[in-house]
């Protein structure tokens, strides 16, 4: 459940303030009444609400529903003694943020029911009191009929966006197993029998040495050529390893940041040309780290990132309008900017960060580690 003060939860403040008049707005009712005997009743049967109320975010399993029931007989009675049908918004709020789908039609259906009936009652009995606050009675009528919907469908949402979150973790981590699986059955079948056969030459052509030196020269000759044919094909299977591909990456980053519902732009171009496949990998990594910072850690509302290819260097730039990052990010943790780091400097990139009015975080990577890994 959500905290109790988050009648809208996208604004905070506002959400006190609301809370601040609907628990003030009952005393005006109920003080209206000559009787010091109702105004006793009337302030007990509000005050029992609101602990109740309290004691329903708290509770789990079925004494929530126990808590809901006792508000509604609380809220009929307020209805008919004192004409305060508004109420009714706090139960709708609390009814929308039910997650058990069973529970949740029950009791909005009985909520609707039992209030409807209350409001018709209360104008047979005191017509006059209901007359003169008919508009706002339609109002809270109708809060109660879309408040729950409106909750009940936004929590589902969100829940589906974090099960496909996890889902693609998930998938991602099985898909890493599958990889590290595979590039170890290539190299057991790949290295493991020319190296045994390296091992027996070696042997071969220690004891030939003193005895026959040109079949030990031979077997030395053998020894080379199987290592040269063990490198090329370990060098094969390297360059045919699935990397991370940059555009594959901004599909998945487009994807989160819709998820979070947050503004985008994309410039330049994410297929950099002449770029190995560890670099992309890499910097498809610290790309999709860096846009998880933004959407969980920089309260922002805007995203924007550019590609560019520069003759000495591929750089990735991801800006936020956020709350901001200090000293360069050593003094905030959790954030993945070590991780990032040392993944830079094993291909020789750097990682730099800006605070301030948001947070700019640029990759860079020399365009030279093409070249000389294709030297090697």
């Amino acid at each position: 459940m959500q905290s109790w003060y988050s009648i809208f939860p996208k604004n905070p403040w506002l959400s006190i303030y609301a809370w601040a008049v609907f628990c003030l707005l009952p005393f005006f009712f109920i003080f209206r009444s000559s009787s010091p005997l109702e105004i006793a009743i009337g302030i007990s049967l509000l005050l029992l609400f609101f602990l109740s109320y309290r004691f329903s975010f708290t509770s789990k399993s079925g004494l929530v529903y126990m808590w809901i029931s006792f508000e509604i007989v609380i809220n009929v009675a307020l209805t008919l003694l004192f004409g305060y049908v508004y109420l009714s918004i706090f139960i709708a709020f609390f009814i929308g943020n039910i997650r058990n789908p069973v529970g949740f039609f029950i009791i909005y259906g009985l909520h609707i029911a039992i209030t409807i009936a209350a409001i018709v009652i209360g104008f047979f009995v005191e017509i006059e009191l209901f007359i003169s606050q008919v508009h706002f009675i339609l109002i809270s009528v109708i809060g109660t009929v879309l408040l729950p919907f409106n909750l009940y469908n936004r929590n589902k949402r969100e829940n589906l966006v974090d099960q496909l979150e996890d889902a693609n973790e998930r998938i991602s981590e099985l898909i890493i197993l599958e990889e590290r699986n595979r590039i170890s059955r290539d190299l057991h079948d790949t290295l493991g029998q020319k190296l045994s056969l390296i091992g027996l030459k070696s042997d071969l052509a220690g004891k030939l040495v003193s005895r026959d030196p040109r079949a030990a020269e031979r077997e030395l000759r053998d020894i080379r050529q199987t290592a040269s044919t063990a490198l090329k094909e370990v060098r094969e299977l390297v360059a045919g390893m699935r990397a991370t591909k940059l555009e594959d990456e901004v599909i998945h980053i487009q994807q989160m940041l819709k998820a979070a519902e947050m503004e985008y732009t994309i410039a330049g171009n994410p297929s950099f040309t002449n770029i190995s496949a560890i670099v992309e990998s890499v910097m498809s990594m610290c790309l999709k780290e860096a846009v998880t910072n933004v959407v969980n850690h920089s309260f922002g509302t805007t995203c924007r990132i550019s590609f560019q290819h520069l003759p000495n260097e591929f750089v990735i730039n991801v800006e936020d309008d956020g709350i901001g990052i200090t000293r360069g990010g050593e003094t905030s943790p959790g954030n993945g900017l070590t991780g990032m780091r040392e993944r830079l400097e094993f291909v020789n990139g750097s990682l730099r960060v800006e605070g301030g009015e948001g947070t700019k975080l640029s990759i860079r990577v020399p365009a030279v580690i093409q070249h000389i890994m294709e030297s090697d």
